[in-house]
């Protein structure tokens, strides 16, 4: 059976007096770090945690949000990532549907957690993470971390170990139950694939909060290796550190690479220690690999599609597709291959399975298929139907077994590596006085991949400013889902023959000058 507490186990088996985490001038060996989990965890059961509690985190990348990430399941207890870019009434939501505990939580969030404190309705003690002084109402992180270590709980295999809440498609978000064999498992396929080597120096720069660096987190496990931290990702900040500590690996969104690739000063530092870069969760435009691959001409590039119910990784497109010549060519356009001990297939609207090359929507099956959604028995019934997930994405299988991304069945607009459902900007907008109807679409960002746009059609005799209804959605929903334009229109916007708004039609003007790319 799988445990997360393994991983941790080998590591101080093999590598044990080897450094774990860097962060500043905060240090750690594995055997240090096992030391640690054992107090974290014991620290945890002293305050009241117990099997299958919720323990959520509010804050930046660091090595004590890596911690995180393995103490709570050593205390037997469900490990809670909150989305940094969450507004406060997004928070209470997540933390009270999850009951969390425990809200573990640094400088840069607690004035929005006082702010909101009083609308918690489970949360029982607040830990400050940072090292200065302990703000009133918290308790410091050193003082948890000093209590008697306890030995690991023994959760494993089918044992919830984290929560991941994802946007809703109906307004509500859904936490996403992941198993100590989804994550572990997941880990394991992905290093098969991915060229992860034992020693590697691997640089967190992508949102720790997201499953996708969680994945890099529990990666860096499997193989072992040594992690390092910056708070976020900062084009220079992130050249320096693969520069200062010969970073070997790490894992962006397109935007960021983008924003690296393109800065003026990438010249100035080193980069050549840089064996493998990861990336996903958003589109990736075909001039931007072809820069990086120029300027980063040592680094293997590898595109992992996936989501946050399949743990997240599904296919990958290995470093030897991402080139336009040769006989390997052709296949940078797809999400790559399923990872090893995954089904794909793809089904149309009758549940049947199609055949290559026509379009359906992506499912698949295998052991890092998610347990299902807390407390969302129809939901996760309608997610996964005889052991297959629907993934809501549109695409086709070619004879290779190649998955070409072409739509996305849920209308999900990806910005900047964000997952933003339009449903939830759409609430947000309905809200507004005088709104008749509205859609929230992406529309094509040199910057973001996508950004969202609304078309919106007011009551007859109101006028409204579009400043004044993002402004407005920024009071309801994280900045990021808002809308970064609006498109006023007197007409009703076009419907299906069943009363659906047809937001094909609507996103049209904007693509037409050019593909797509949704993989």
């Amino acid at each position: 059976m799988f445990s997360t507490s393994q991983l941790i186990a080998r590591m101080v088996q093999t590598a044990g007096s080897q450094l774990a985490t860097v962060n500043g001038e905060r240090q750690q060996t594995w055997n240090q770090f096992n030391e640690k989990i054992a107090r974290f965890a014991g620290g945890l059961q002293t305050l009241g945690v117990s099997e299958d509690d919720c323990v959520a985190m509010l804050a930046l990348n660091s090595d004590r949000y890596f911690e995180f990430m393995y103490a709570v399941p050593w205390a037997g207890a469900i490990f809670q990532p909150i989305n940094t870019r969450l507004a406060g009434p997004e928070v209470v939501y997540w933390l009270n549907d999850s009951e969390a505990k425990v809200v573990l939580v640094d400088s840069s969030f607690t004035a929005l957690i006082d702010d909101i404190r009083p609308q918690l309705k489970y949360a029982q003690h607040f830990i400050f993470v940072d090292e200065e002084a302990t703000p009133d109402g918290y308790s410091s992180y050193s003082d948890l971390v000093s209590a008697e270590p306890v030995a690991d709980a023994g959760r494993q295999g089918n044992d919830v170990a984290a929560l991941f809440y994802t946007g809703g498609t109906t307004g509500r978000s859904k936490g996403v139950m992941l198993t100590h064999t989804n994550l572990v498992v997941n880990a394991l396929q992905a290093v098969a694939v991915m060229d992860c080597q034992s020693g590697d120096k691997i640089l967190h720069v992508a949102p720790m909060f997201h499953i996708a660096d969680a994945f890099y987190c529990m990666t860096s496990l499997a193989v072992g290796g040594t992690n390092y931290f910056l708070p976020g990702f900062e084009p220079v900040a992130t050249m320096r550190a693969i520069q200062d500590y010969q970073i070997d690996r790490l894992l962006m969104v397109p935007t960021m690479i983008n924003m690296l690739v393109n800065h003026p000063d990438i010249d100035n530092f080193d980069l050549t220690e840089l064996r493998a870069v990861a990336y996903g969760a958003s589109p990736m435009p075909e001039s931007v690999i072809k820069k990086a691959i120029v300027e980063l001409p040592n680094t293997g590039f590898y595109q992992a599609y996936g989501q946050t119910e399949a743990s997240p990784i599904i296919t990958v497109l290995d470093k030897t597709r991402h080139t336009f010549d040769g006989p390997l060519a052709g296949k940078i356009k797809s999400a790559g291959q399923a990872i090893p001990g995954t089904d794909i297939a793809i089904f149309d609207e009758n549940n049947q399975i199609v055949v290559n090359g026509e379009v359906g929507e992506v499912c698949l099956r295998g052991p890092n298929v998610m347990k299902g959604y807390r407390n969302m028995p129809e939901q996760t019934g309608k997610a996964i139907v005889d052991q297959w997930l629907h993934t809501g994405d549109g695409g086709y299988l070619d004879d290779e077994g190649f998955l070409f991304i072409v739509d996305r069945v849920k209308d999900m607009i990806i910005s900047g590596g964000e997952n933003v459902y339009s449903t939830e900007v759409e609430n947000a907008i309905y809200q507004y006085p005088g709104v008749n109807q509205c859609a929230a679409i992406g529309i094509p960002s040199e910057k973001w991949g996508e950004q969202v746009h609304a078309v919106v059609v007011l009551n007859d005799g109101i006028s409204a400013f579009e400043e004044d209804i993002i402004a407005y959605c920024k009071t309801q929903i994280a900045g990021f889902k808002c809308p970064r334009s609006i498109t006023f229109q007197t007409e009703p916007l076009p419907l299906s023959g069943a009363g659906k708004i047809l937001k094909t039609e609507l996103r049209k003007p904007f693509w037409a000058s050019g593909e797509k790319n949704v993989n």
